[in-house]
């Protein structure tokens, strides 16, 4: 008993020593769901990264006898003999009622394709630098693979959808770093300052907050010149409308810093000679950092959730380029979900993606706050 008492005192000792980032970390540490969304995105930025390498082949290669086929099944059992994972070749054929393309299984033992890691497959370059032609899964024989099945083009959905995830995710990122500049730098200079300073950012917060997006995105879209690719003319306009979309975010840091700036530590500051910089990058901004954390982390999937409205509109990204959004534009009507449902594989990952980003800042806000 003695024992155990003396290792809780010393438990006890070490939280009261801990520093601000140990208590943040420790109290982060217990909230599992966040934990989940962070290994979540680190797995997806992984994909961002070396997307090329987990395609299974060219994501712009297509196949007329593979349209729109379905995800192909992994066994690992033929004719009760156990030989490890492969797929069966499938075979087309045509339905003589209703003319649909009907794709089967040619379960024979010479159709037999193994599967494997690191095999050789389509050649590509990896970040457009590095020449390579190994692929993280494939068919050992170099059969094709069609983990989440085809297109109408007859174009592999798994590698447009490995793809898709590096534009979509960091175009997200681009537009929220832009963001949060400009609304930490206005928000802290109209709320510090107040005066004619505060009242001219307000009225140009006003003026662009009464601006609709969807004409605007539609303006953009059509002012650039026509010899821009689909990358360029988006990234344009996210870096636009990432500068209009601080608004929000900027009266919230104004808000913050009024109700903070007469508080007795920033008194104590100024009296000490600190300048008005450090006063409100060193201690009114980190007196609501939790808030900031919120919003970043927040931002991300409200720019991927824009980004996909605006592309499965039309607006935003268009083919050749390829997002999430552009990927679900083939599945805008009944019939496309009816007959070919693995086409909405890809608003999994936007859900997943989304979910990942709100659980990660929640924990993030709790442990901001280590002491509540």
């Amino acid at each position: 008993m003695a024992k155990k008492a003396k290792q809780q005192l010393s438990g006890q000792e070490k939280l009261f020593q801990a520093t601000q980032w140990q208590l943040m970390v420790r109290k982060f540490k217990k909230h599992k769901l966040a934990q989940a969304g962070l290994w979540v995105l680190v797995v997806l930025y992984i994909i961002v990264t070396f997307c090329e390498f987990f395609a299974t082949q060219d994501f712009q290669s297509r196949s007329t006898k593979n349209i729109l086929q379905q995800p192909m099944a992994i066994h690992m059992w033929h004719e009760g003999k156990f030989i490890g994972p492969f797929v069966y070749t499938y075979e087309r054929s045509n339905d003589p009622v209703t003319l649909r393309r009907v794709y089967t299984e040619v379960k024979e033992e010479n159709e037999i394709h193994r599967l494997g890691l690191f095999v050789q497959g389509d050649a590509y370059k990896l970040w457009g630098l590095i020449p390579s032609n190994i692929h993280f899964v494939g068919t050992v024989d170099g059969a094709q693979l069609y983990l989440f099945g085809t297109d109408a083009s007859g174009r592999d959905l798994f590698s447009r959808v490995m793809i898709a995830i590096r534009m979509s995710l960091t175009v997200g990122l681009v537009g929220v770093f832009f963001t949060f500049i400009l609304g930490c730098f206005f928000g802290g200079i109209s709320g510090y300052y107040g005066g004619a300073a505060d009242m001219i950012i307000q009225r140009i917060i006003e003026f662009l907050s009464s601006m609709p997006s969807i004409p605007l995105w539609m303006a953009l879209a059509a002012a650039f010149p026509k010899d821009w690719s689909a990358v360029q003319v988006y990234f344009m306009i996210t870096l636009i409308l990432s500068m209009i979309g601080w608004c929000s975010l900027a009266r919230t840091v104004r808000g913050k810093i009024l109700q903070m700036r007469t508080e007795d530590f920033v008194m104590a500051a100024k009296l000490a000679g600190a300048s008005d910089k450090y006063l409100i990058v060193r201690h009114l901004l980190p007196g609501f950092s939790s808030y900031l954390i919120v919003n970043v982390t927040l931002a991300v999937p409200q720019m991927i959730l824009g980004e996909t409205s605006l592309s499965f509109l039309g607006i935003g990204l268009r083919s050749p380029a390829v997002s999430l959004g552009v990927l679900l534009k083939d599945a805008q009507n009944i019939s496309a979900i009816a007959n070919s449902p693995w086409l909405m594989i890809p608003g999994l990952f936007i859900i997943v993606t989304v979910m990942a980003f709100n659980f990660l800042g929640d924990g993030l806000r709790d442990a901001a706050d280590p002491y509540k």
